[in-house]
């Protein structure tokens, strides 16, 4: 017996096949048509939302999953906006990468194609789904997202306006699907190879393991961001405590905060104080090693295991370290490849981090919330991927396509 989603499935990869052959005039009409359903259907978004978040609450969700989940009107509005400017990027599909002639007279292109069918798990951040959905028909694939139960109401809101403006532009409806359902249905997802053409996880460290180690569709690892900050011996203080308050606290809950400052052992008599009494001031409660603790008594002493993943939350990890090697060292052993900063007025010392920091991202006087694809000028994007094949970083429209080699010819035969 055919499965639902085996059904759904099938039913994108045709609508896919479709929407390889449409123009960029479609694609973007499609785009600007989603946006137009958002923005008629909020009221109803935000009543579907309001029952996920109350039913996430009474569950006792975290403060920091409620806050990816919660919409308002001005998400939704973000949303919108993030579909159209996805419509104004240049159109990949049809990017020649590079060409050359043989010696035999074949022109050889390499040219940028859709990925096919798409699936993307995520977790309890209902904006994904506009967002990936986007990005998905932008880029020529049709897209199949498994959200998260705790998002179910709002994913359907969302999805159902998405919908309706696919078919607005003349598009199937099933270029964009919601796929619901148990674990069960997830690992049908992960092992539909033949109709699922790429599959990408979004979410905790345990979410992305399950789907990397028991898919055998292709996947693409969008990684926890345990990022850190180094305020080296030659930093400008005033600028380290300026971004590592930025990094910290502008949004806790996401994988390009601040997790851990590392601060050189030259400065961190002055430098410790200064960012304590910072972050005390934001909220932020700093956990440290004894070195910090001994110089200042509002550091919390840090467990053995606090420097190994997220917090997520208004907490911060602290550490003084005798040399910037002992920083690179610190940030290779703990560090996911996300994003790694440090702050410096020492060239010297830039070039070495940025040579030997091994993360998708590697700043230098500059807050890891710049590690974005809004901010890259991506426009929306799928994650952040921590792996190093096809796609590193920001994930958008590039990242979503394949390649194909178009072969011009003239009758040659190869002898």
């Amino acid at each position: 017996m055919t499965s639902a989603f085996m059904t759904q499935a099938r039913n994108a990869k045709d609508a896919a096949a479709v929407l390889r052959r449409a123009d960029r005039a479609v694609k973007d009409a499609a785009l600007h048509a989603m946006a137009a359903r958002l923005r008629e259907g909020v009221d109803a978004v935000l009543v579907a939302n309001a029952a996920d978040v109350d039913r996430g609450r009474a569950a006792g969700m975290s403060r920091a999953l409620v806050d990816r989940l919660t919409l308002d009107a001005a998400r939704v509005e973000a949303m919108a906006v993030g579909l159209e400017e996805l419509a104004a990027l240049p159109d990949p599909i049809g990017e020649v990468i590079r060409g050359w002639v043989n010696p035999q007279g074949l022109r050889i292109e390499q040219v940028r194609v859709p990925m096919g069918v798409i699936g993307i798990v995520y977790e309890a951040r209902p904006n994904v789904t506009a967002d990936a959905a986007g990005i998905c028909l932008k880029a020529g694939s049709a897209a199949l997202l498994r959200g998260s139960s705790s998002a179910l109401e709002s994913n359907r809101a969302v999805m159902a306006a998405l919908r309706r403006g696919a078919v607005d532009a003349g598009l199937p409806a099933d270029v964009v699907n919601l796929v619901e359902g148990g674990h069960d249905v997830t690992d049908e997802m992960m092992h539909a190879r033949g109709l699922v053409d790429l599959l990408i996880p979004r979410g905790g460290a345990g979410l992305i393991q399950a789907v990397v180690t028991g898919s055998s569709v292709p996947v693409i690892e969008t990684g926890v961001g345990n990022c850190h900050l180094v305020i080296d011996a030659d930093a400008d203080l005033d600028m380290a405590i300026a971004i590592a308050l930025n990094a910290k606290t502008q949004r806790p809950s996401v994988c390009n905060a601040l997790e851990t400052v590392l601060v050189h052992a030259g400065v961190a008599d002055v430098a410790v104080p200064r960012l304590v009494e910072a972050m005390t001031a934001a909220g932020v409660t700093v956990h440290g090693d004894p070195a910090s603790v001994a110089l200042d008594e509002r550091v919390v002493p840090a467990e053995p295991d606090e420097y190994d993943a997220e917090y997520l939350s208004l907490d911060l990890a602290l550490k003084v370290v005798g040399s910037l090697e002992e920083a690179i060292d610190h940030i290779g052993r703990y560090g996911s490849g996300h994003s790694e900063a440090i702050i410096t007025r020492s060239l010297a010392s830039a070039e070495l981090f940025t040579a030997s920091v091994d993360a998708a991202a590697v700043l230098v006087n500059a807050s890891s919330r710049f590690v974005d694809g809004g901010q890259f000028g991506f426009g929306a994007e799928i994650g952040i991927s921590t792996q190093k094949l096809h796609a590193r970083g920001p994930m958008g429209l590039v990242e979503m396509t394949s390649t194909t080699y178009r072969i011009l010819g003239d009758g040659q035969t190869r002898s």
